[in-house]
């Protein structure tokens, strides 16, 4: 079996975890979930990498790669641009990779706007309310899926 190489991406203002809002997103930066994550997965015997951008032109091209680059399914928080980029999801649907959706916040307990995910209906699943621990669920969710896959 295969190595699996999960892509993480992270959208708009992520970088700035840690001090922005704690009230919604916690204290860890993002790059404290990042080291964490690779640990997980290094520890899980998965290969990870993990991406930050602020352009939604950037995230739609990083997508568009891991497509030609054989990632095996992409963990992405969109921010933002959940709510508004159909690019983001063009490009999802586009290269065929399962992808789950993580969100810090609960979304839904948010303001209205923020109810309505571009991506959901496409995504292998969703973890969102959990802060940091919303990328460690999503990563044994997509690996669990990614396993049974391969088994059938």
């Amino acid at each position: 079996m295969k190595q699996l190489h999960i892509l993480v991406l992270n959208g708009p203002n992520l970088n700035l975890l840690g001090t922005r809002e704690p009230g919604h997103y916690g204290a860890e930066t993002l790059a404290d979930i990042n080291q964490k994550l690779i640990s997980l997965a290094d520890n899980l015997g998965v290969e990870l990498t993990t991406l930050q951008s602020n352009h939604e032109g950037e995230l739609v091209e990083h997508i568009q790669k891991a497509g030609e680059d054989g990632i095996d399914a992409i963990l992405i928080n969109p921010a933002a641009y959940t709510h508004t980029s159909v690019a983001i999801r063009d490009a999802l649907l586009a290269t065929c990779i399962p992808f789950v959706e993580v969100h810090l916040s609960n979304i839904h307990k948010r303001e209205e706007f923020r109810h309505r995910s571009l991506l959901v209906d496409a995504a292998v699943g969703t973890v969102a309310g959990f802060g940091p621990s919303s990328y460690t669920m999503a990563l044994h969710g997509i690996i669990a899926h990614l396993q049974h896959k391969q088994g059938e």
